[in-house]
């Protein structure tokens, strides 16, 4: 028997043909729906720093990379400079850090939310500061367990004597130079000194920012001072004062590559901006020494003044400026022609000094007239002078807060604004 055909209900293939399109029209708004939402999402999670260390940020500075920050500290702010140039503002009290716990020798701005205090063999730490709150963040100590870092024959802890700093421009880790180890079997540093009078070797320490645990212990030479990384990130160069040497040591594995004898008494380093050459303030002579960082030879920038402490490079490098302590000037050197183009005295003993990131200013501690002078770079005019503590000895800019920081031996740091 055949089976009955099935026969169509009225209108039937309408209703199924607009069922269809309802349910399309459903699922395109439903979709619709779900990107709008994620854009949202991942708008609001970039605005609030989501993307973290990633990288890509549209808030960094050129060639950096911002570092994670640990629990609980400050976030990582590097800016540009904008508004009116530093050689129109003026420096102004802000506060005054002081502590029994400190004996700060040297201050370095991370750039990123730190500052970082040095305070030698009289503390043995490393002081670190919330840049816009002034609020102590960490005290690094500079004692070491040994059989960690592979140091052998001196015992199971070494402490240091932390007094120079340099962080790496993609703001990730602070270097701390040692100007004394102490341990057994180690000769302690001091000033008059001279190859092969049996100081020991010193170290170098490497802090990462995100961490602020030293996990990095570099050999370099005897009472190791100034220090500074180049702008490519390939060196770290450290002056040995009693080694006469500076040394060479390869960023990526933390060993000397090189050790290149200078003289007496070197101390402060400038790197031009190719990373060329690096500079080097001969304090024991009126000389500056010109290292060629590819080929490692040495040329000479003669007669800039008595005792070149300190020195400071323009972010385009066109100018060289150097504390000259014994003269009690500042000197503005052509790197090119060697020539010196201008001078201006600051004070007694200028020692450190740091230059405004649009480069237009310098800053100089004047560390037996207690004072820091302002000066401007066009003409090396003084066109301010402030009061300091006793003592002046460091210095730093702060460029996420436009702010200068000075260090005193007796004790203290004074935060000055830009204003």
């Amino acid at each position: 028997m055949s089976r009955p055909s099935r026969t169509s209900r009225p209108g039937g293939s309408g209703r199924r043909t607009g069922k269809a399109r309802i349910y399309r029209r459903r699922r395109l708004a439903a979709l619709a729906g779900l990107i709008i939402v994620g854009v949202l999402v991942l708008v609001i999670w970039t605005a609030v720093g989501g993307c973290g260390g990633c990288g890509g940020s549209g808030a960094s500075t050129a060639g950096a990379t911002s570092p994670p920050a640990a629990s609980g500290r400050p976030s990582p702010v590097p800016t540009a400079w904008t508004g009116p140039a530093s050689n129109m503002l003026d420096l102004e009290l802000r506060d005054v850090i002081t502590s029994t716990e400190i004996a700060p020798k040297s201050v370095v701005s991370t750039g990123t939310g730190f500052v970082f205090a040095q305070n030698m063999m009289y503390k043995h730490t490393m002081t670190v500061y919330d840049s816009r709150t002034l609020e102590l963040v960490e005290t690094i100590q500079d004692e070491i367990d040994a059989a960690r870092f592979r140091i052998k024959g001196h015992g199971d802890t070494i402490r240091g004597a932390p007094v120079e700093a340099a962080v790496t421009p993609d703001g990730r880790f602070m270097y701390v130079s040692q100007y004394s180890m102490y341990g057994d079997g180690f000769t302690e540093g001091h000033d008059a000194c001279s190859p092969g009078d049996g100081t020991s070797d010193s170290y170098v320490y490497r802090v990462p920012l995100d961490s602020l645990v030293i996990d990095k212990v570099i050999r370099v030479g005897a009472v190791p001072k100034y220090l500074a990384v180049t702008p490519d990130q390939t060196y770290l160069l450290v002056t040995n004062w009693c080694s006469y040497t500076m040394s060479v040591v390869d960023v990526h594995t933390s060993r000397q590559i090189e050790n290149i004898y200078l003289g007496p008494y070197p101390r402060g380093i400038a790197v031009d901006p190719d990373s060329r050459y690096a500079y080097v303030a001969m304090m024991g002579s009126s000389d500056i020494a010109r290292v060629d960082l590819q080929s490692f030879t040495v040329s000479w920038i003669k007669g800039v003044g008595v005792g070149p402490r300190h020195l400071c490079m323009a972010g385009n490098g066109k100018y060289l400026y150097a504390t000259l302590s014994s003269e009690g000037t500042v000197a503005k050197i052509d790197p090119e022609s060697g020539e010196v183009v201008d001078k201006v005295a600051t004070g007694s003993q200028p020692r450190s000094m740091a230059i405004a990131p649009d480069g237009k200013s310098l800053y100089v501690v004047n560390y037996d007239s207690s004072t820091m002078s302002k000066v401007r770079t066009r003409d090396l005019e003084v066109i301010q002078v402030v009061e300091t503590g006793q003592l002046p000895i460091g210095i730093t800019y702060d460029l996420p807060t436009r702010s200068v920081w000075v260090c005193c031996y007796s004790g203290s740091i004074m935060v000055f604004d830009e204003v």
